[in-house]
Formats: structure tokens, sequence, C-alpha cells
């Protein structure tokens, strides 16, 4: 790849980064707040505040390992299968010895 195409891809992944769906609703947000405040108009500010925090919680949770916290949900479930099993295996133990 020659330089000029790799400048070129960089600095196309650079716009892409700053128009991004997360920069796009923050701006909103802060354009909505603003607005709220300068008019007087409580659902634009109720609006700006709930979208201002709930980009940086949307920017949290796409960046999350979710492959990672699949595999350690699915080894809990495995593990309280397991678990539940014994229990069973335990308490059918139990009740042959009594008879």
């Amino acid at each position: 790849m020659s330089q000029h195409e790799e400048k070129a891809r960089q600095e196309s992944s650079l716009i892409g980064r700053i128009l991004s769906m997360e920069a796009l609703l923050f701006l909103m947000g802060l354009v909505s707040l603003g607005y709220g405040i300068y008019n007087g108009v409580m659902i634009n500010i109720f609006w700006g505040v709930v979208i201002i925090p709930g980009v940086f919680l949307l920017h949290k949770v796409r960046k999350k390992d979710w492959a990672k916290h699949w595999a350690e949900m699915e080894a809990e479930q495995k593990a309280r299968q397991a678990y539940i099993e014994r229990k069973k295996q335990q308490e059918q133990e139990a009740r042959q010895e009594h008879k």
C-alpha cells in the first residue's frame, strides 16, 4: 500500500471517529441542553441531561469485551449446573441410605 493510500485511509478513519454515532449523540445532547437553558425550555434541558450521560454509558458498553463476558457467564452457568447435579445426587444417596 502506498503512502498516499495509507494517509487517505487514516484520514477517513479519523473523520469516521469524529463523526461517530457517540460524537453526534453527545453533540445533540449539548445542543439540546444549551437550547433548553438559553430559552428556558425544560424538556430540552431534560433530554440534554439524559443524553449526555447516556453517551458515556453507551461508549462503556461498546468498549466492553463481550466475548470474554459471555465466556464467563457460560462458565458460571456450567458450575451452577454441576452444583445442582451434585446436590441431587447427594439427596438421592441420602434417601437410599434411609431405606
